[in-house]
């Protein structure tokens, strides 16, 4: 009967989630698995689409992650680089989310990660 009772308990908001909050922050990604995280504030720096780029193509097969609420015409040069070079994106749209939570120049504009597996080197800004 204590099982039963433990299991409601952990399940009673839905399936128990590891680390959360990290996986928030970083577009859905473990810290352990982010290549490169720049905020929408750094995103806007068009300069530093260079290290982005430098990123995708020293890692082919990680997939970058682009926050869905950033301004478009930044979403569109990030989305433009990833395609011209077959990488893979996301953009991560925050729709059914029961309380409105407004983006800062601080929260993640874009990620690149690698899917499956933590990674040896980030790269630091």
């Amino acid at each position: 009967m204590e099982e039963v009772e433990k299991y409601l308990k952990d399940h009673v908001f839905g399936n128990p989630q590891l680390k959360p909050e990290e996986k928030s922050k970083y577009l859905g990604n473990f810290q352990e698995r982010v290549a490169i995280a720049l905020t929408i504030v750094e995103s806007k720096n068009l300069g530093n689409i260079k290290t982005v780029e430098k990123v995708i193509d020293d890692n082919p097969d990680y997939h970058m992650y682009i926050n869905g609420d950033m301004d478009q015409l930044i979403q569109g040069k990030y989305i433009s680089l990833a395609a011209s070079k077959d990488f893979k994106f996301t953009i991560i749209a925050k729709d059914n989310v029961r309380v409105e939570k407004v983006n800062t120049d601080n929260d993640m504009g874009l990620v690149i990660a690698d899917e499956h597996s933590p990674i040896s080197k980030p790269v630091i800004l």
